[in-house]
């Protein structure tokens, strides 16, 4: 049985690209530091002024959008299902199904570092359930629940 510093893995991101089909503009997180296969896993989202969104949201007073809060939840989630799954996600796309109790804390603004922890709340077959909360500085940014499922290219 290996110890639980074998079970952690880490994916940069170039892996990211590699999983999950999401670019610049839309890719919302630079890595992933902690992944528990099957379990939860921990992504980063370095936030600067320069991304598209903070143009319109809002000028003057740049706040980072919440649905991409929880787009970078979604796709933390989704490079941890990959992650686990392996050659079983080849060619599969992970899709949004639902999102539940969504509540956003505080606002994100450029200069600040979110960390994305996920944890798989429940699995079957394609569809899986996680709870998301964003943090920047150990204070909580935003959560929810929300379902996946992974469907053929």
């Amino acid at each position: 049985m290996k110890d639980e510093a074998e079970q952690i893995g880490e994916v940069d991101v170039n892996g990211i690209m590699r999983m999950l089909p999401h670019r610049y503009p839309f890719l919302m997180i630079d890595k992933v530091v902690e992944i528990v296969p099957g379990e939860s896993a921990v992504g980063v989202k370095c936030v600067t002024v320069a991304e598209p969104h903070f143009q319109g949201h809002f000028p003057g007073q740049p706040i980072m959008p919440g649905v991409l809060i929880i787009e970078a939840m979604a796709q933390t989630a989704a490079t941890m299902v990959v992650y686990t799954l392996g050659e079983q996600a080849m060619d599969k796309l992970v899709y949004f199904m639902s999102i539940d109790n969504c509540r956003f804390r505080k606002p994100v603004v450029p200069g600040d570092v979110l960390r994305i922890h996920v944890a798989k709340i429940q699995s079957r077959g394609p569809v899986w359930k996680f709870e998301g909360k964003a943090r920047v500085n150990d204070a909580v940014v935003a959560e929810a629940a929300f379902a996946a499922m992974l469907v053929d290219r």
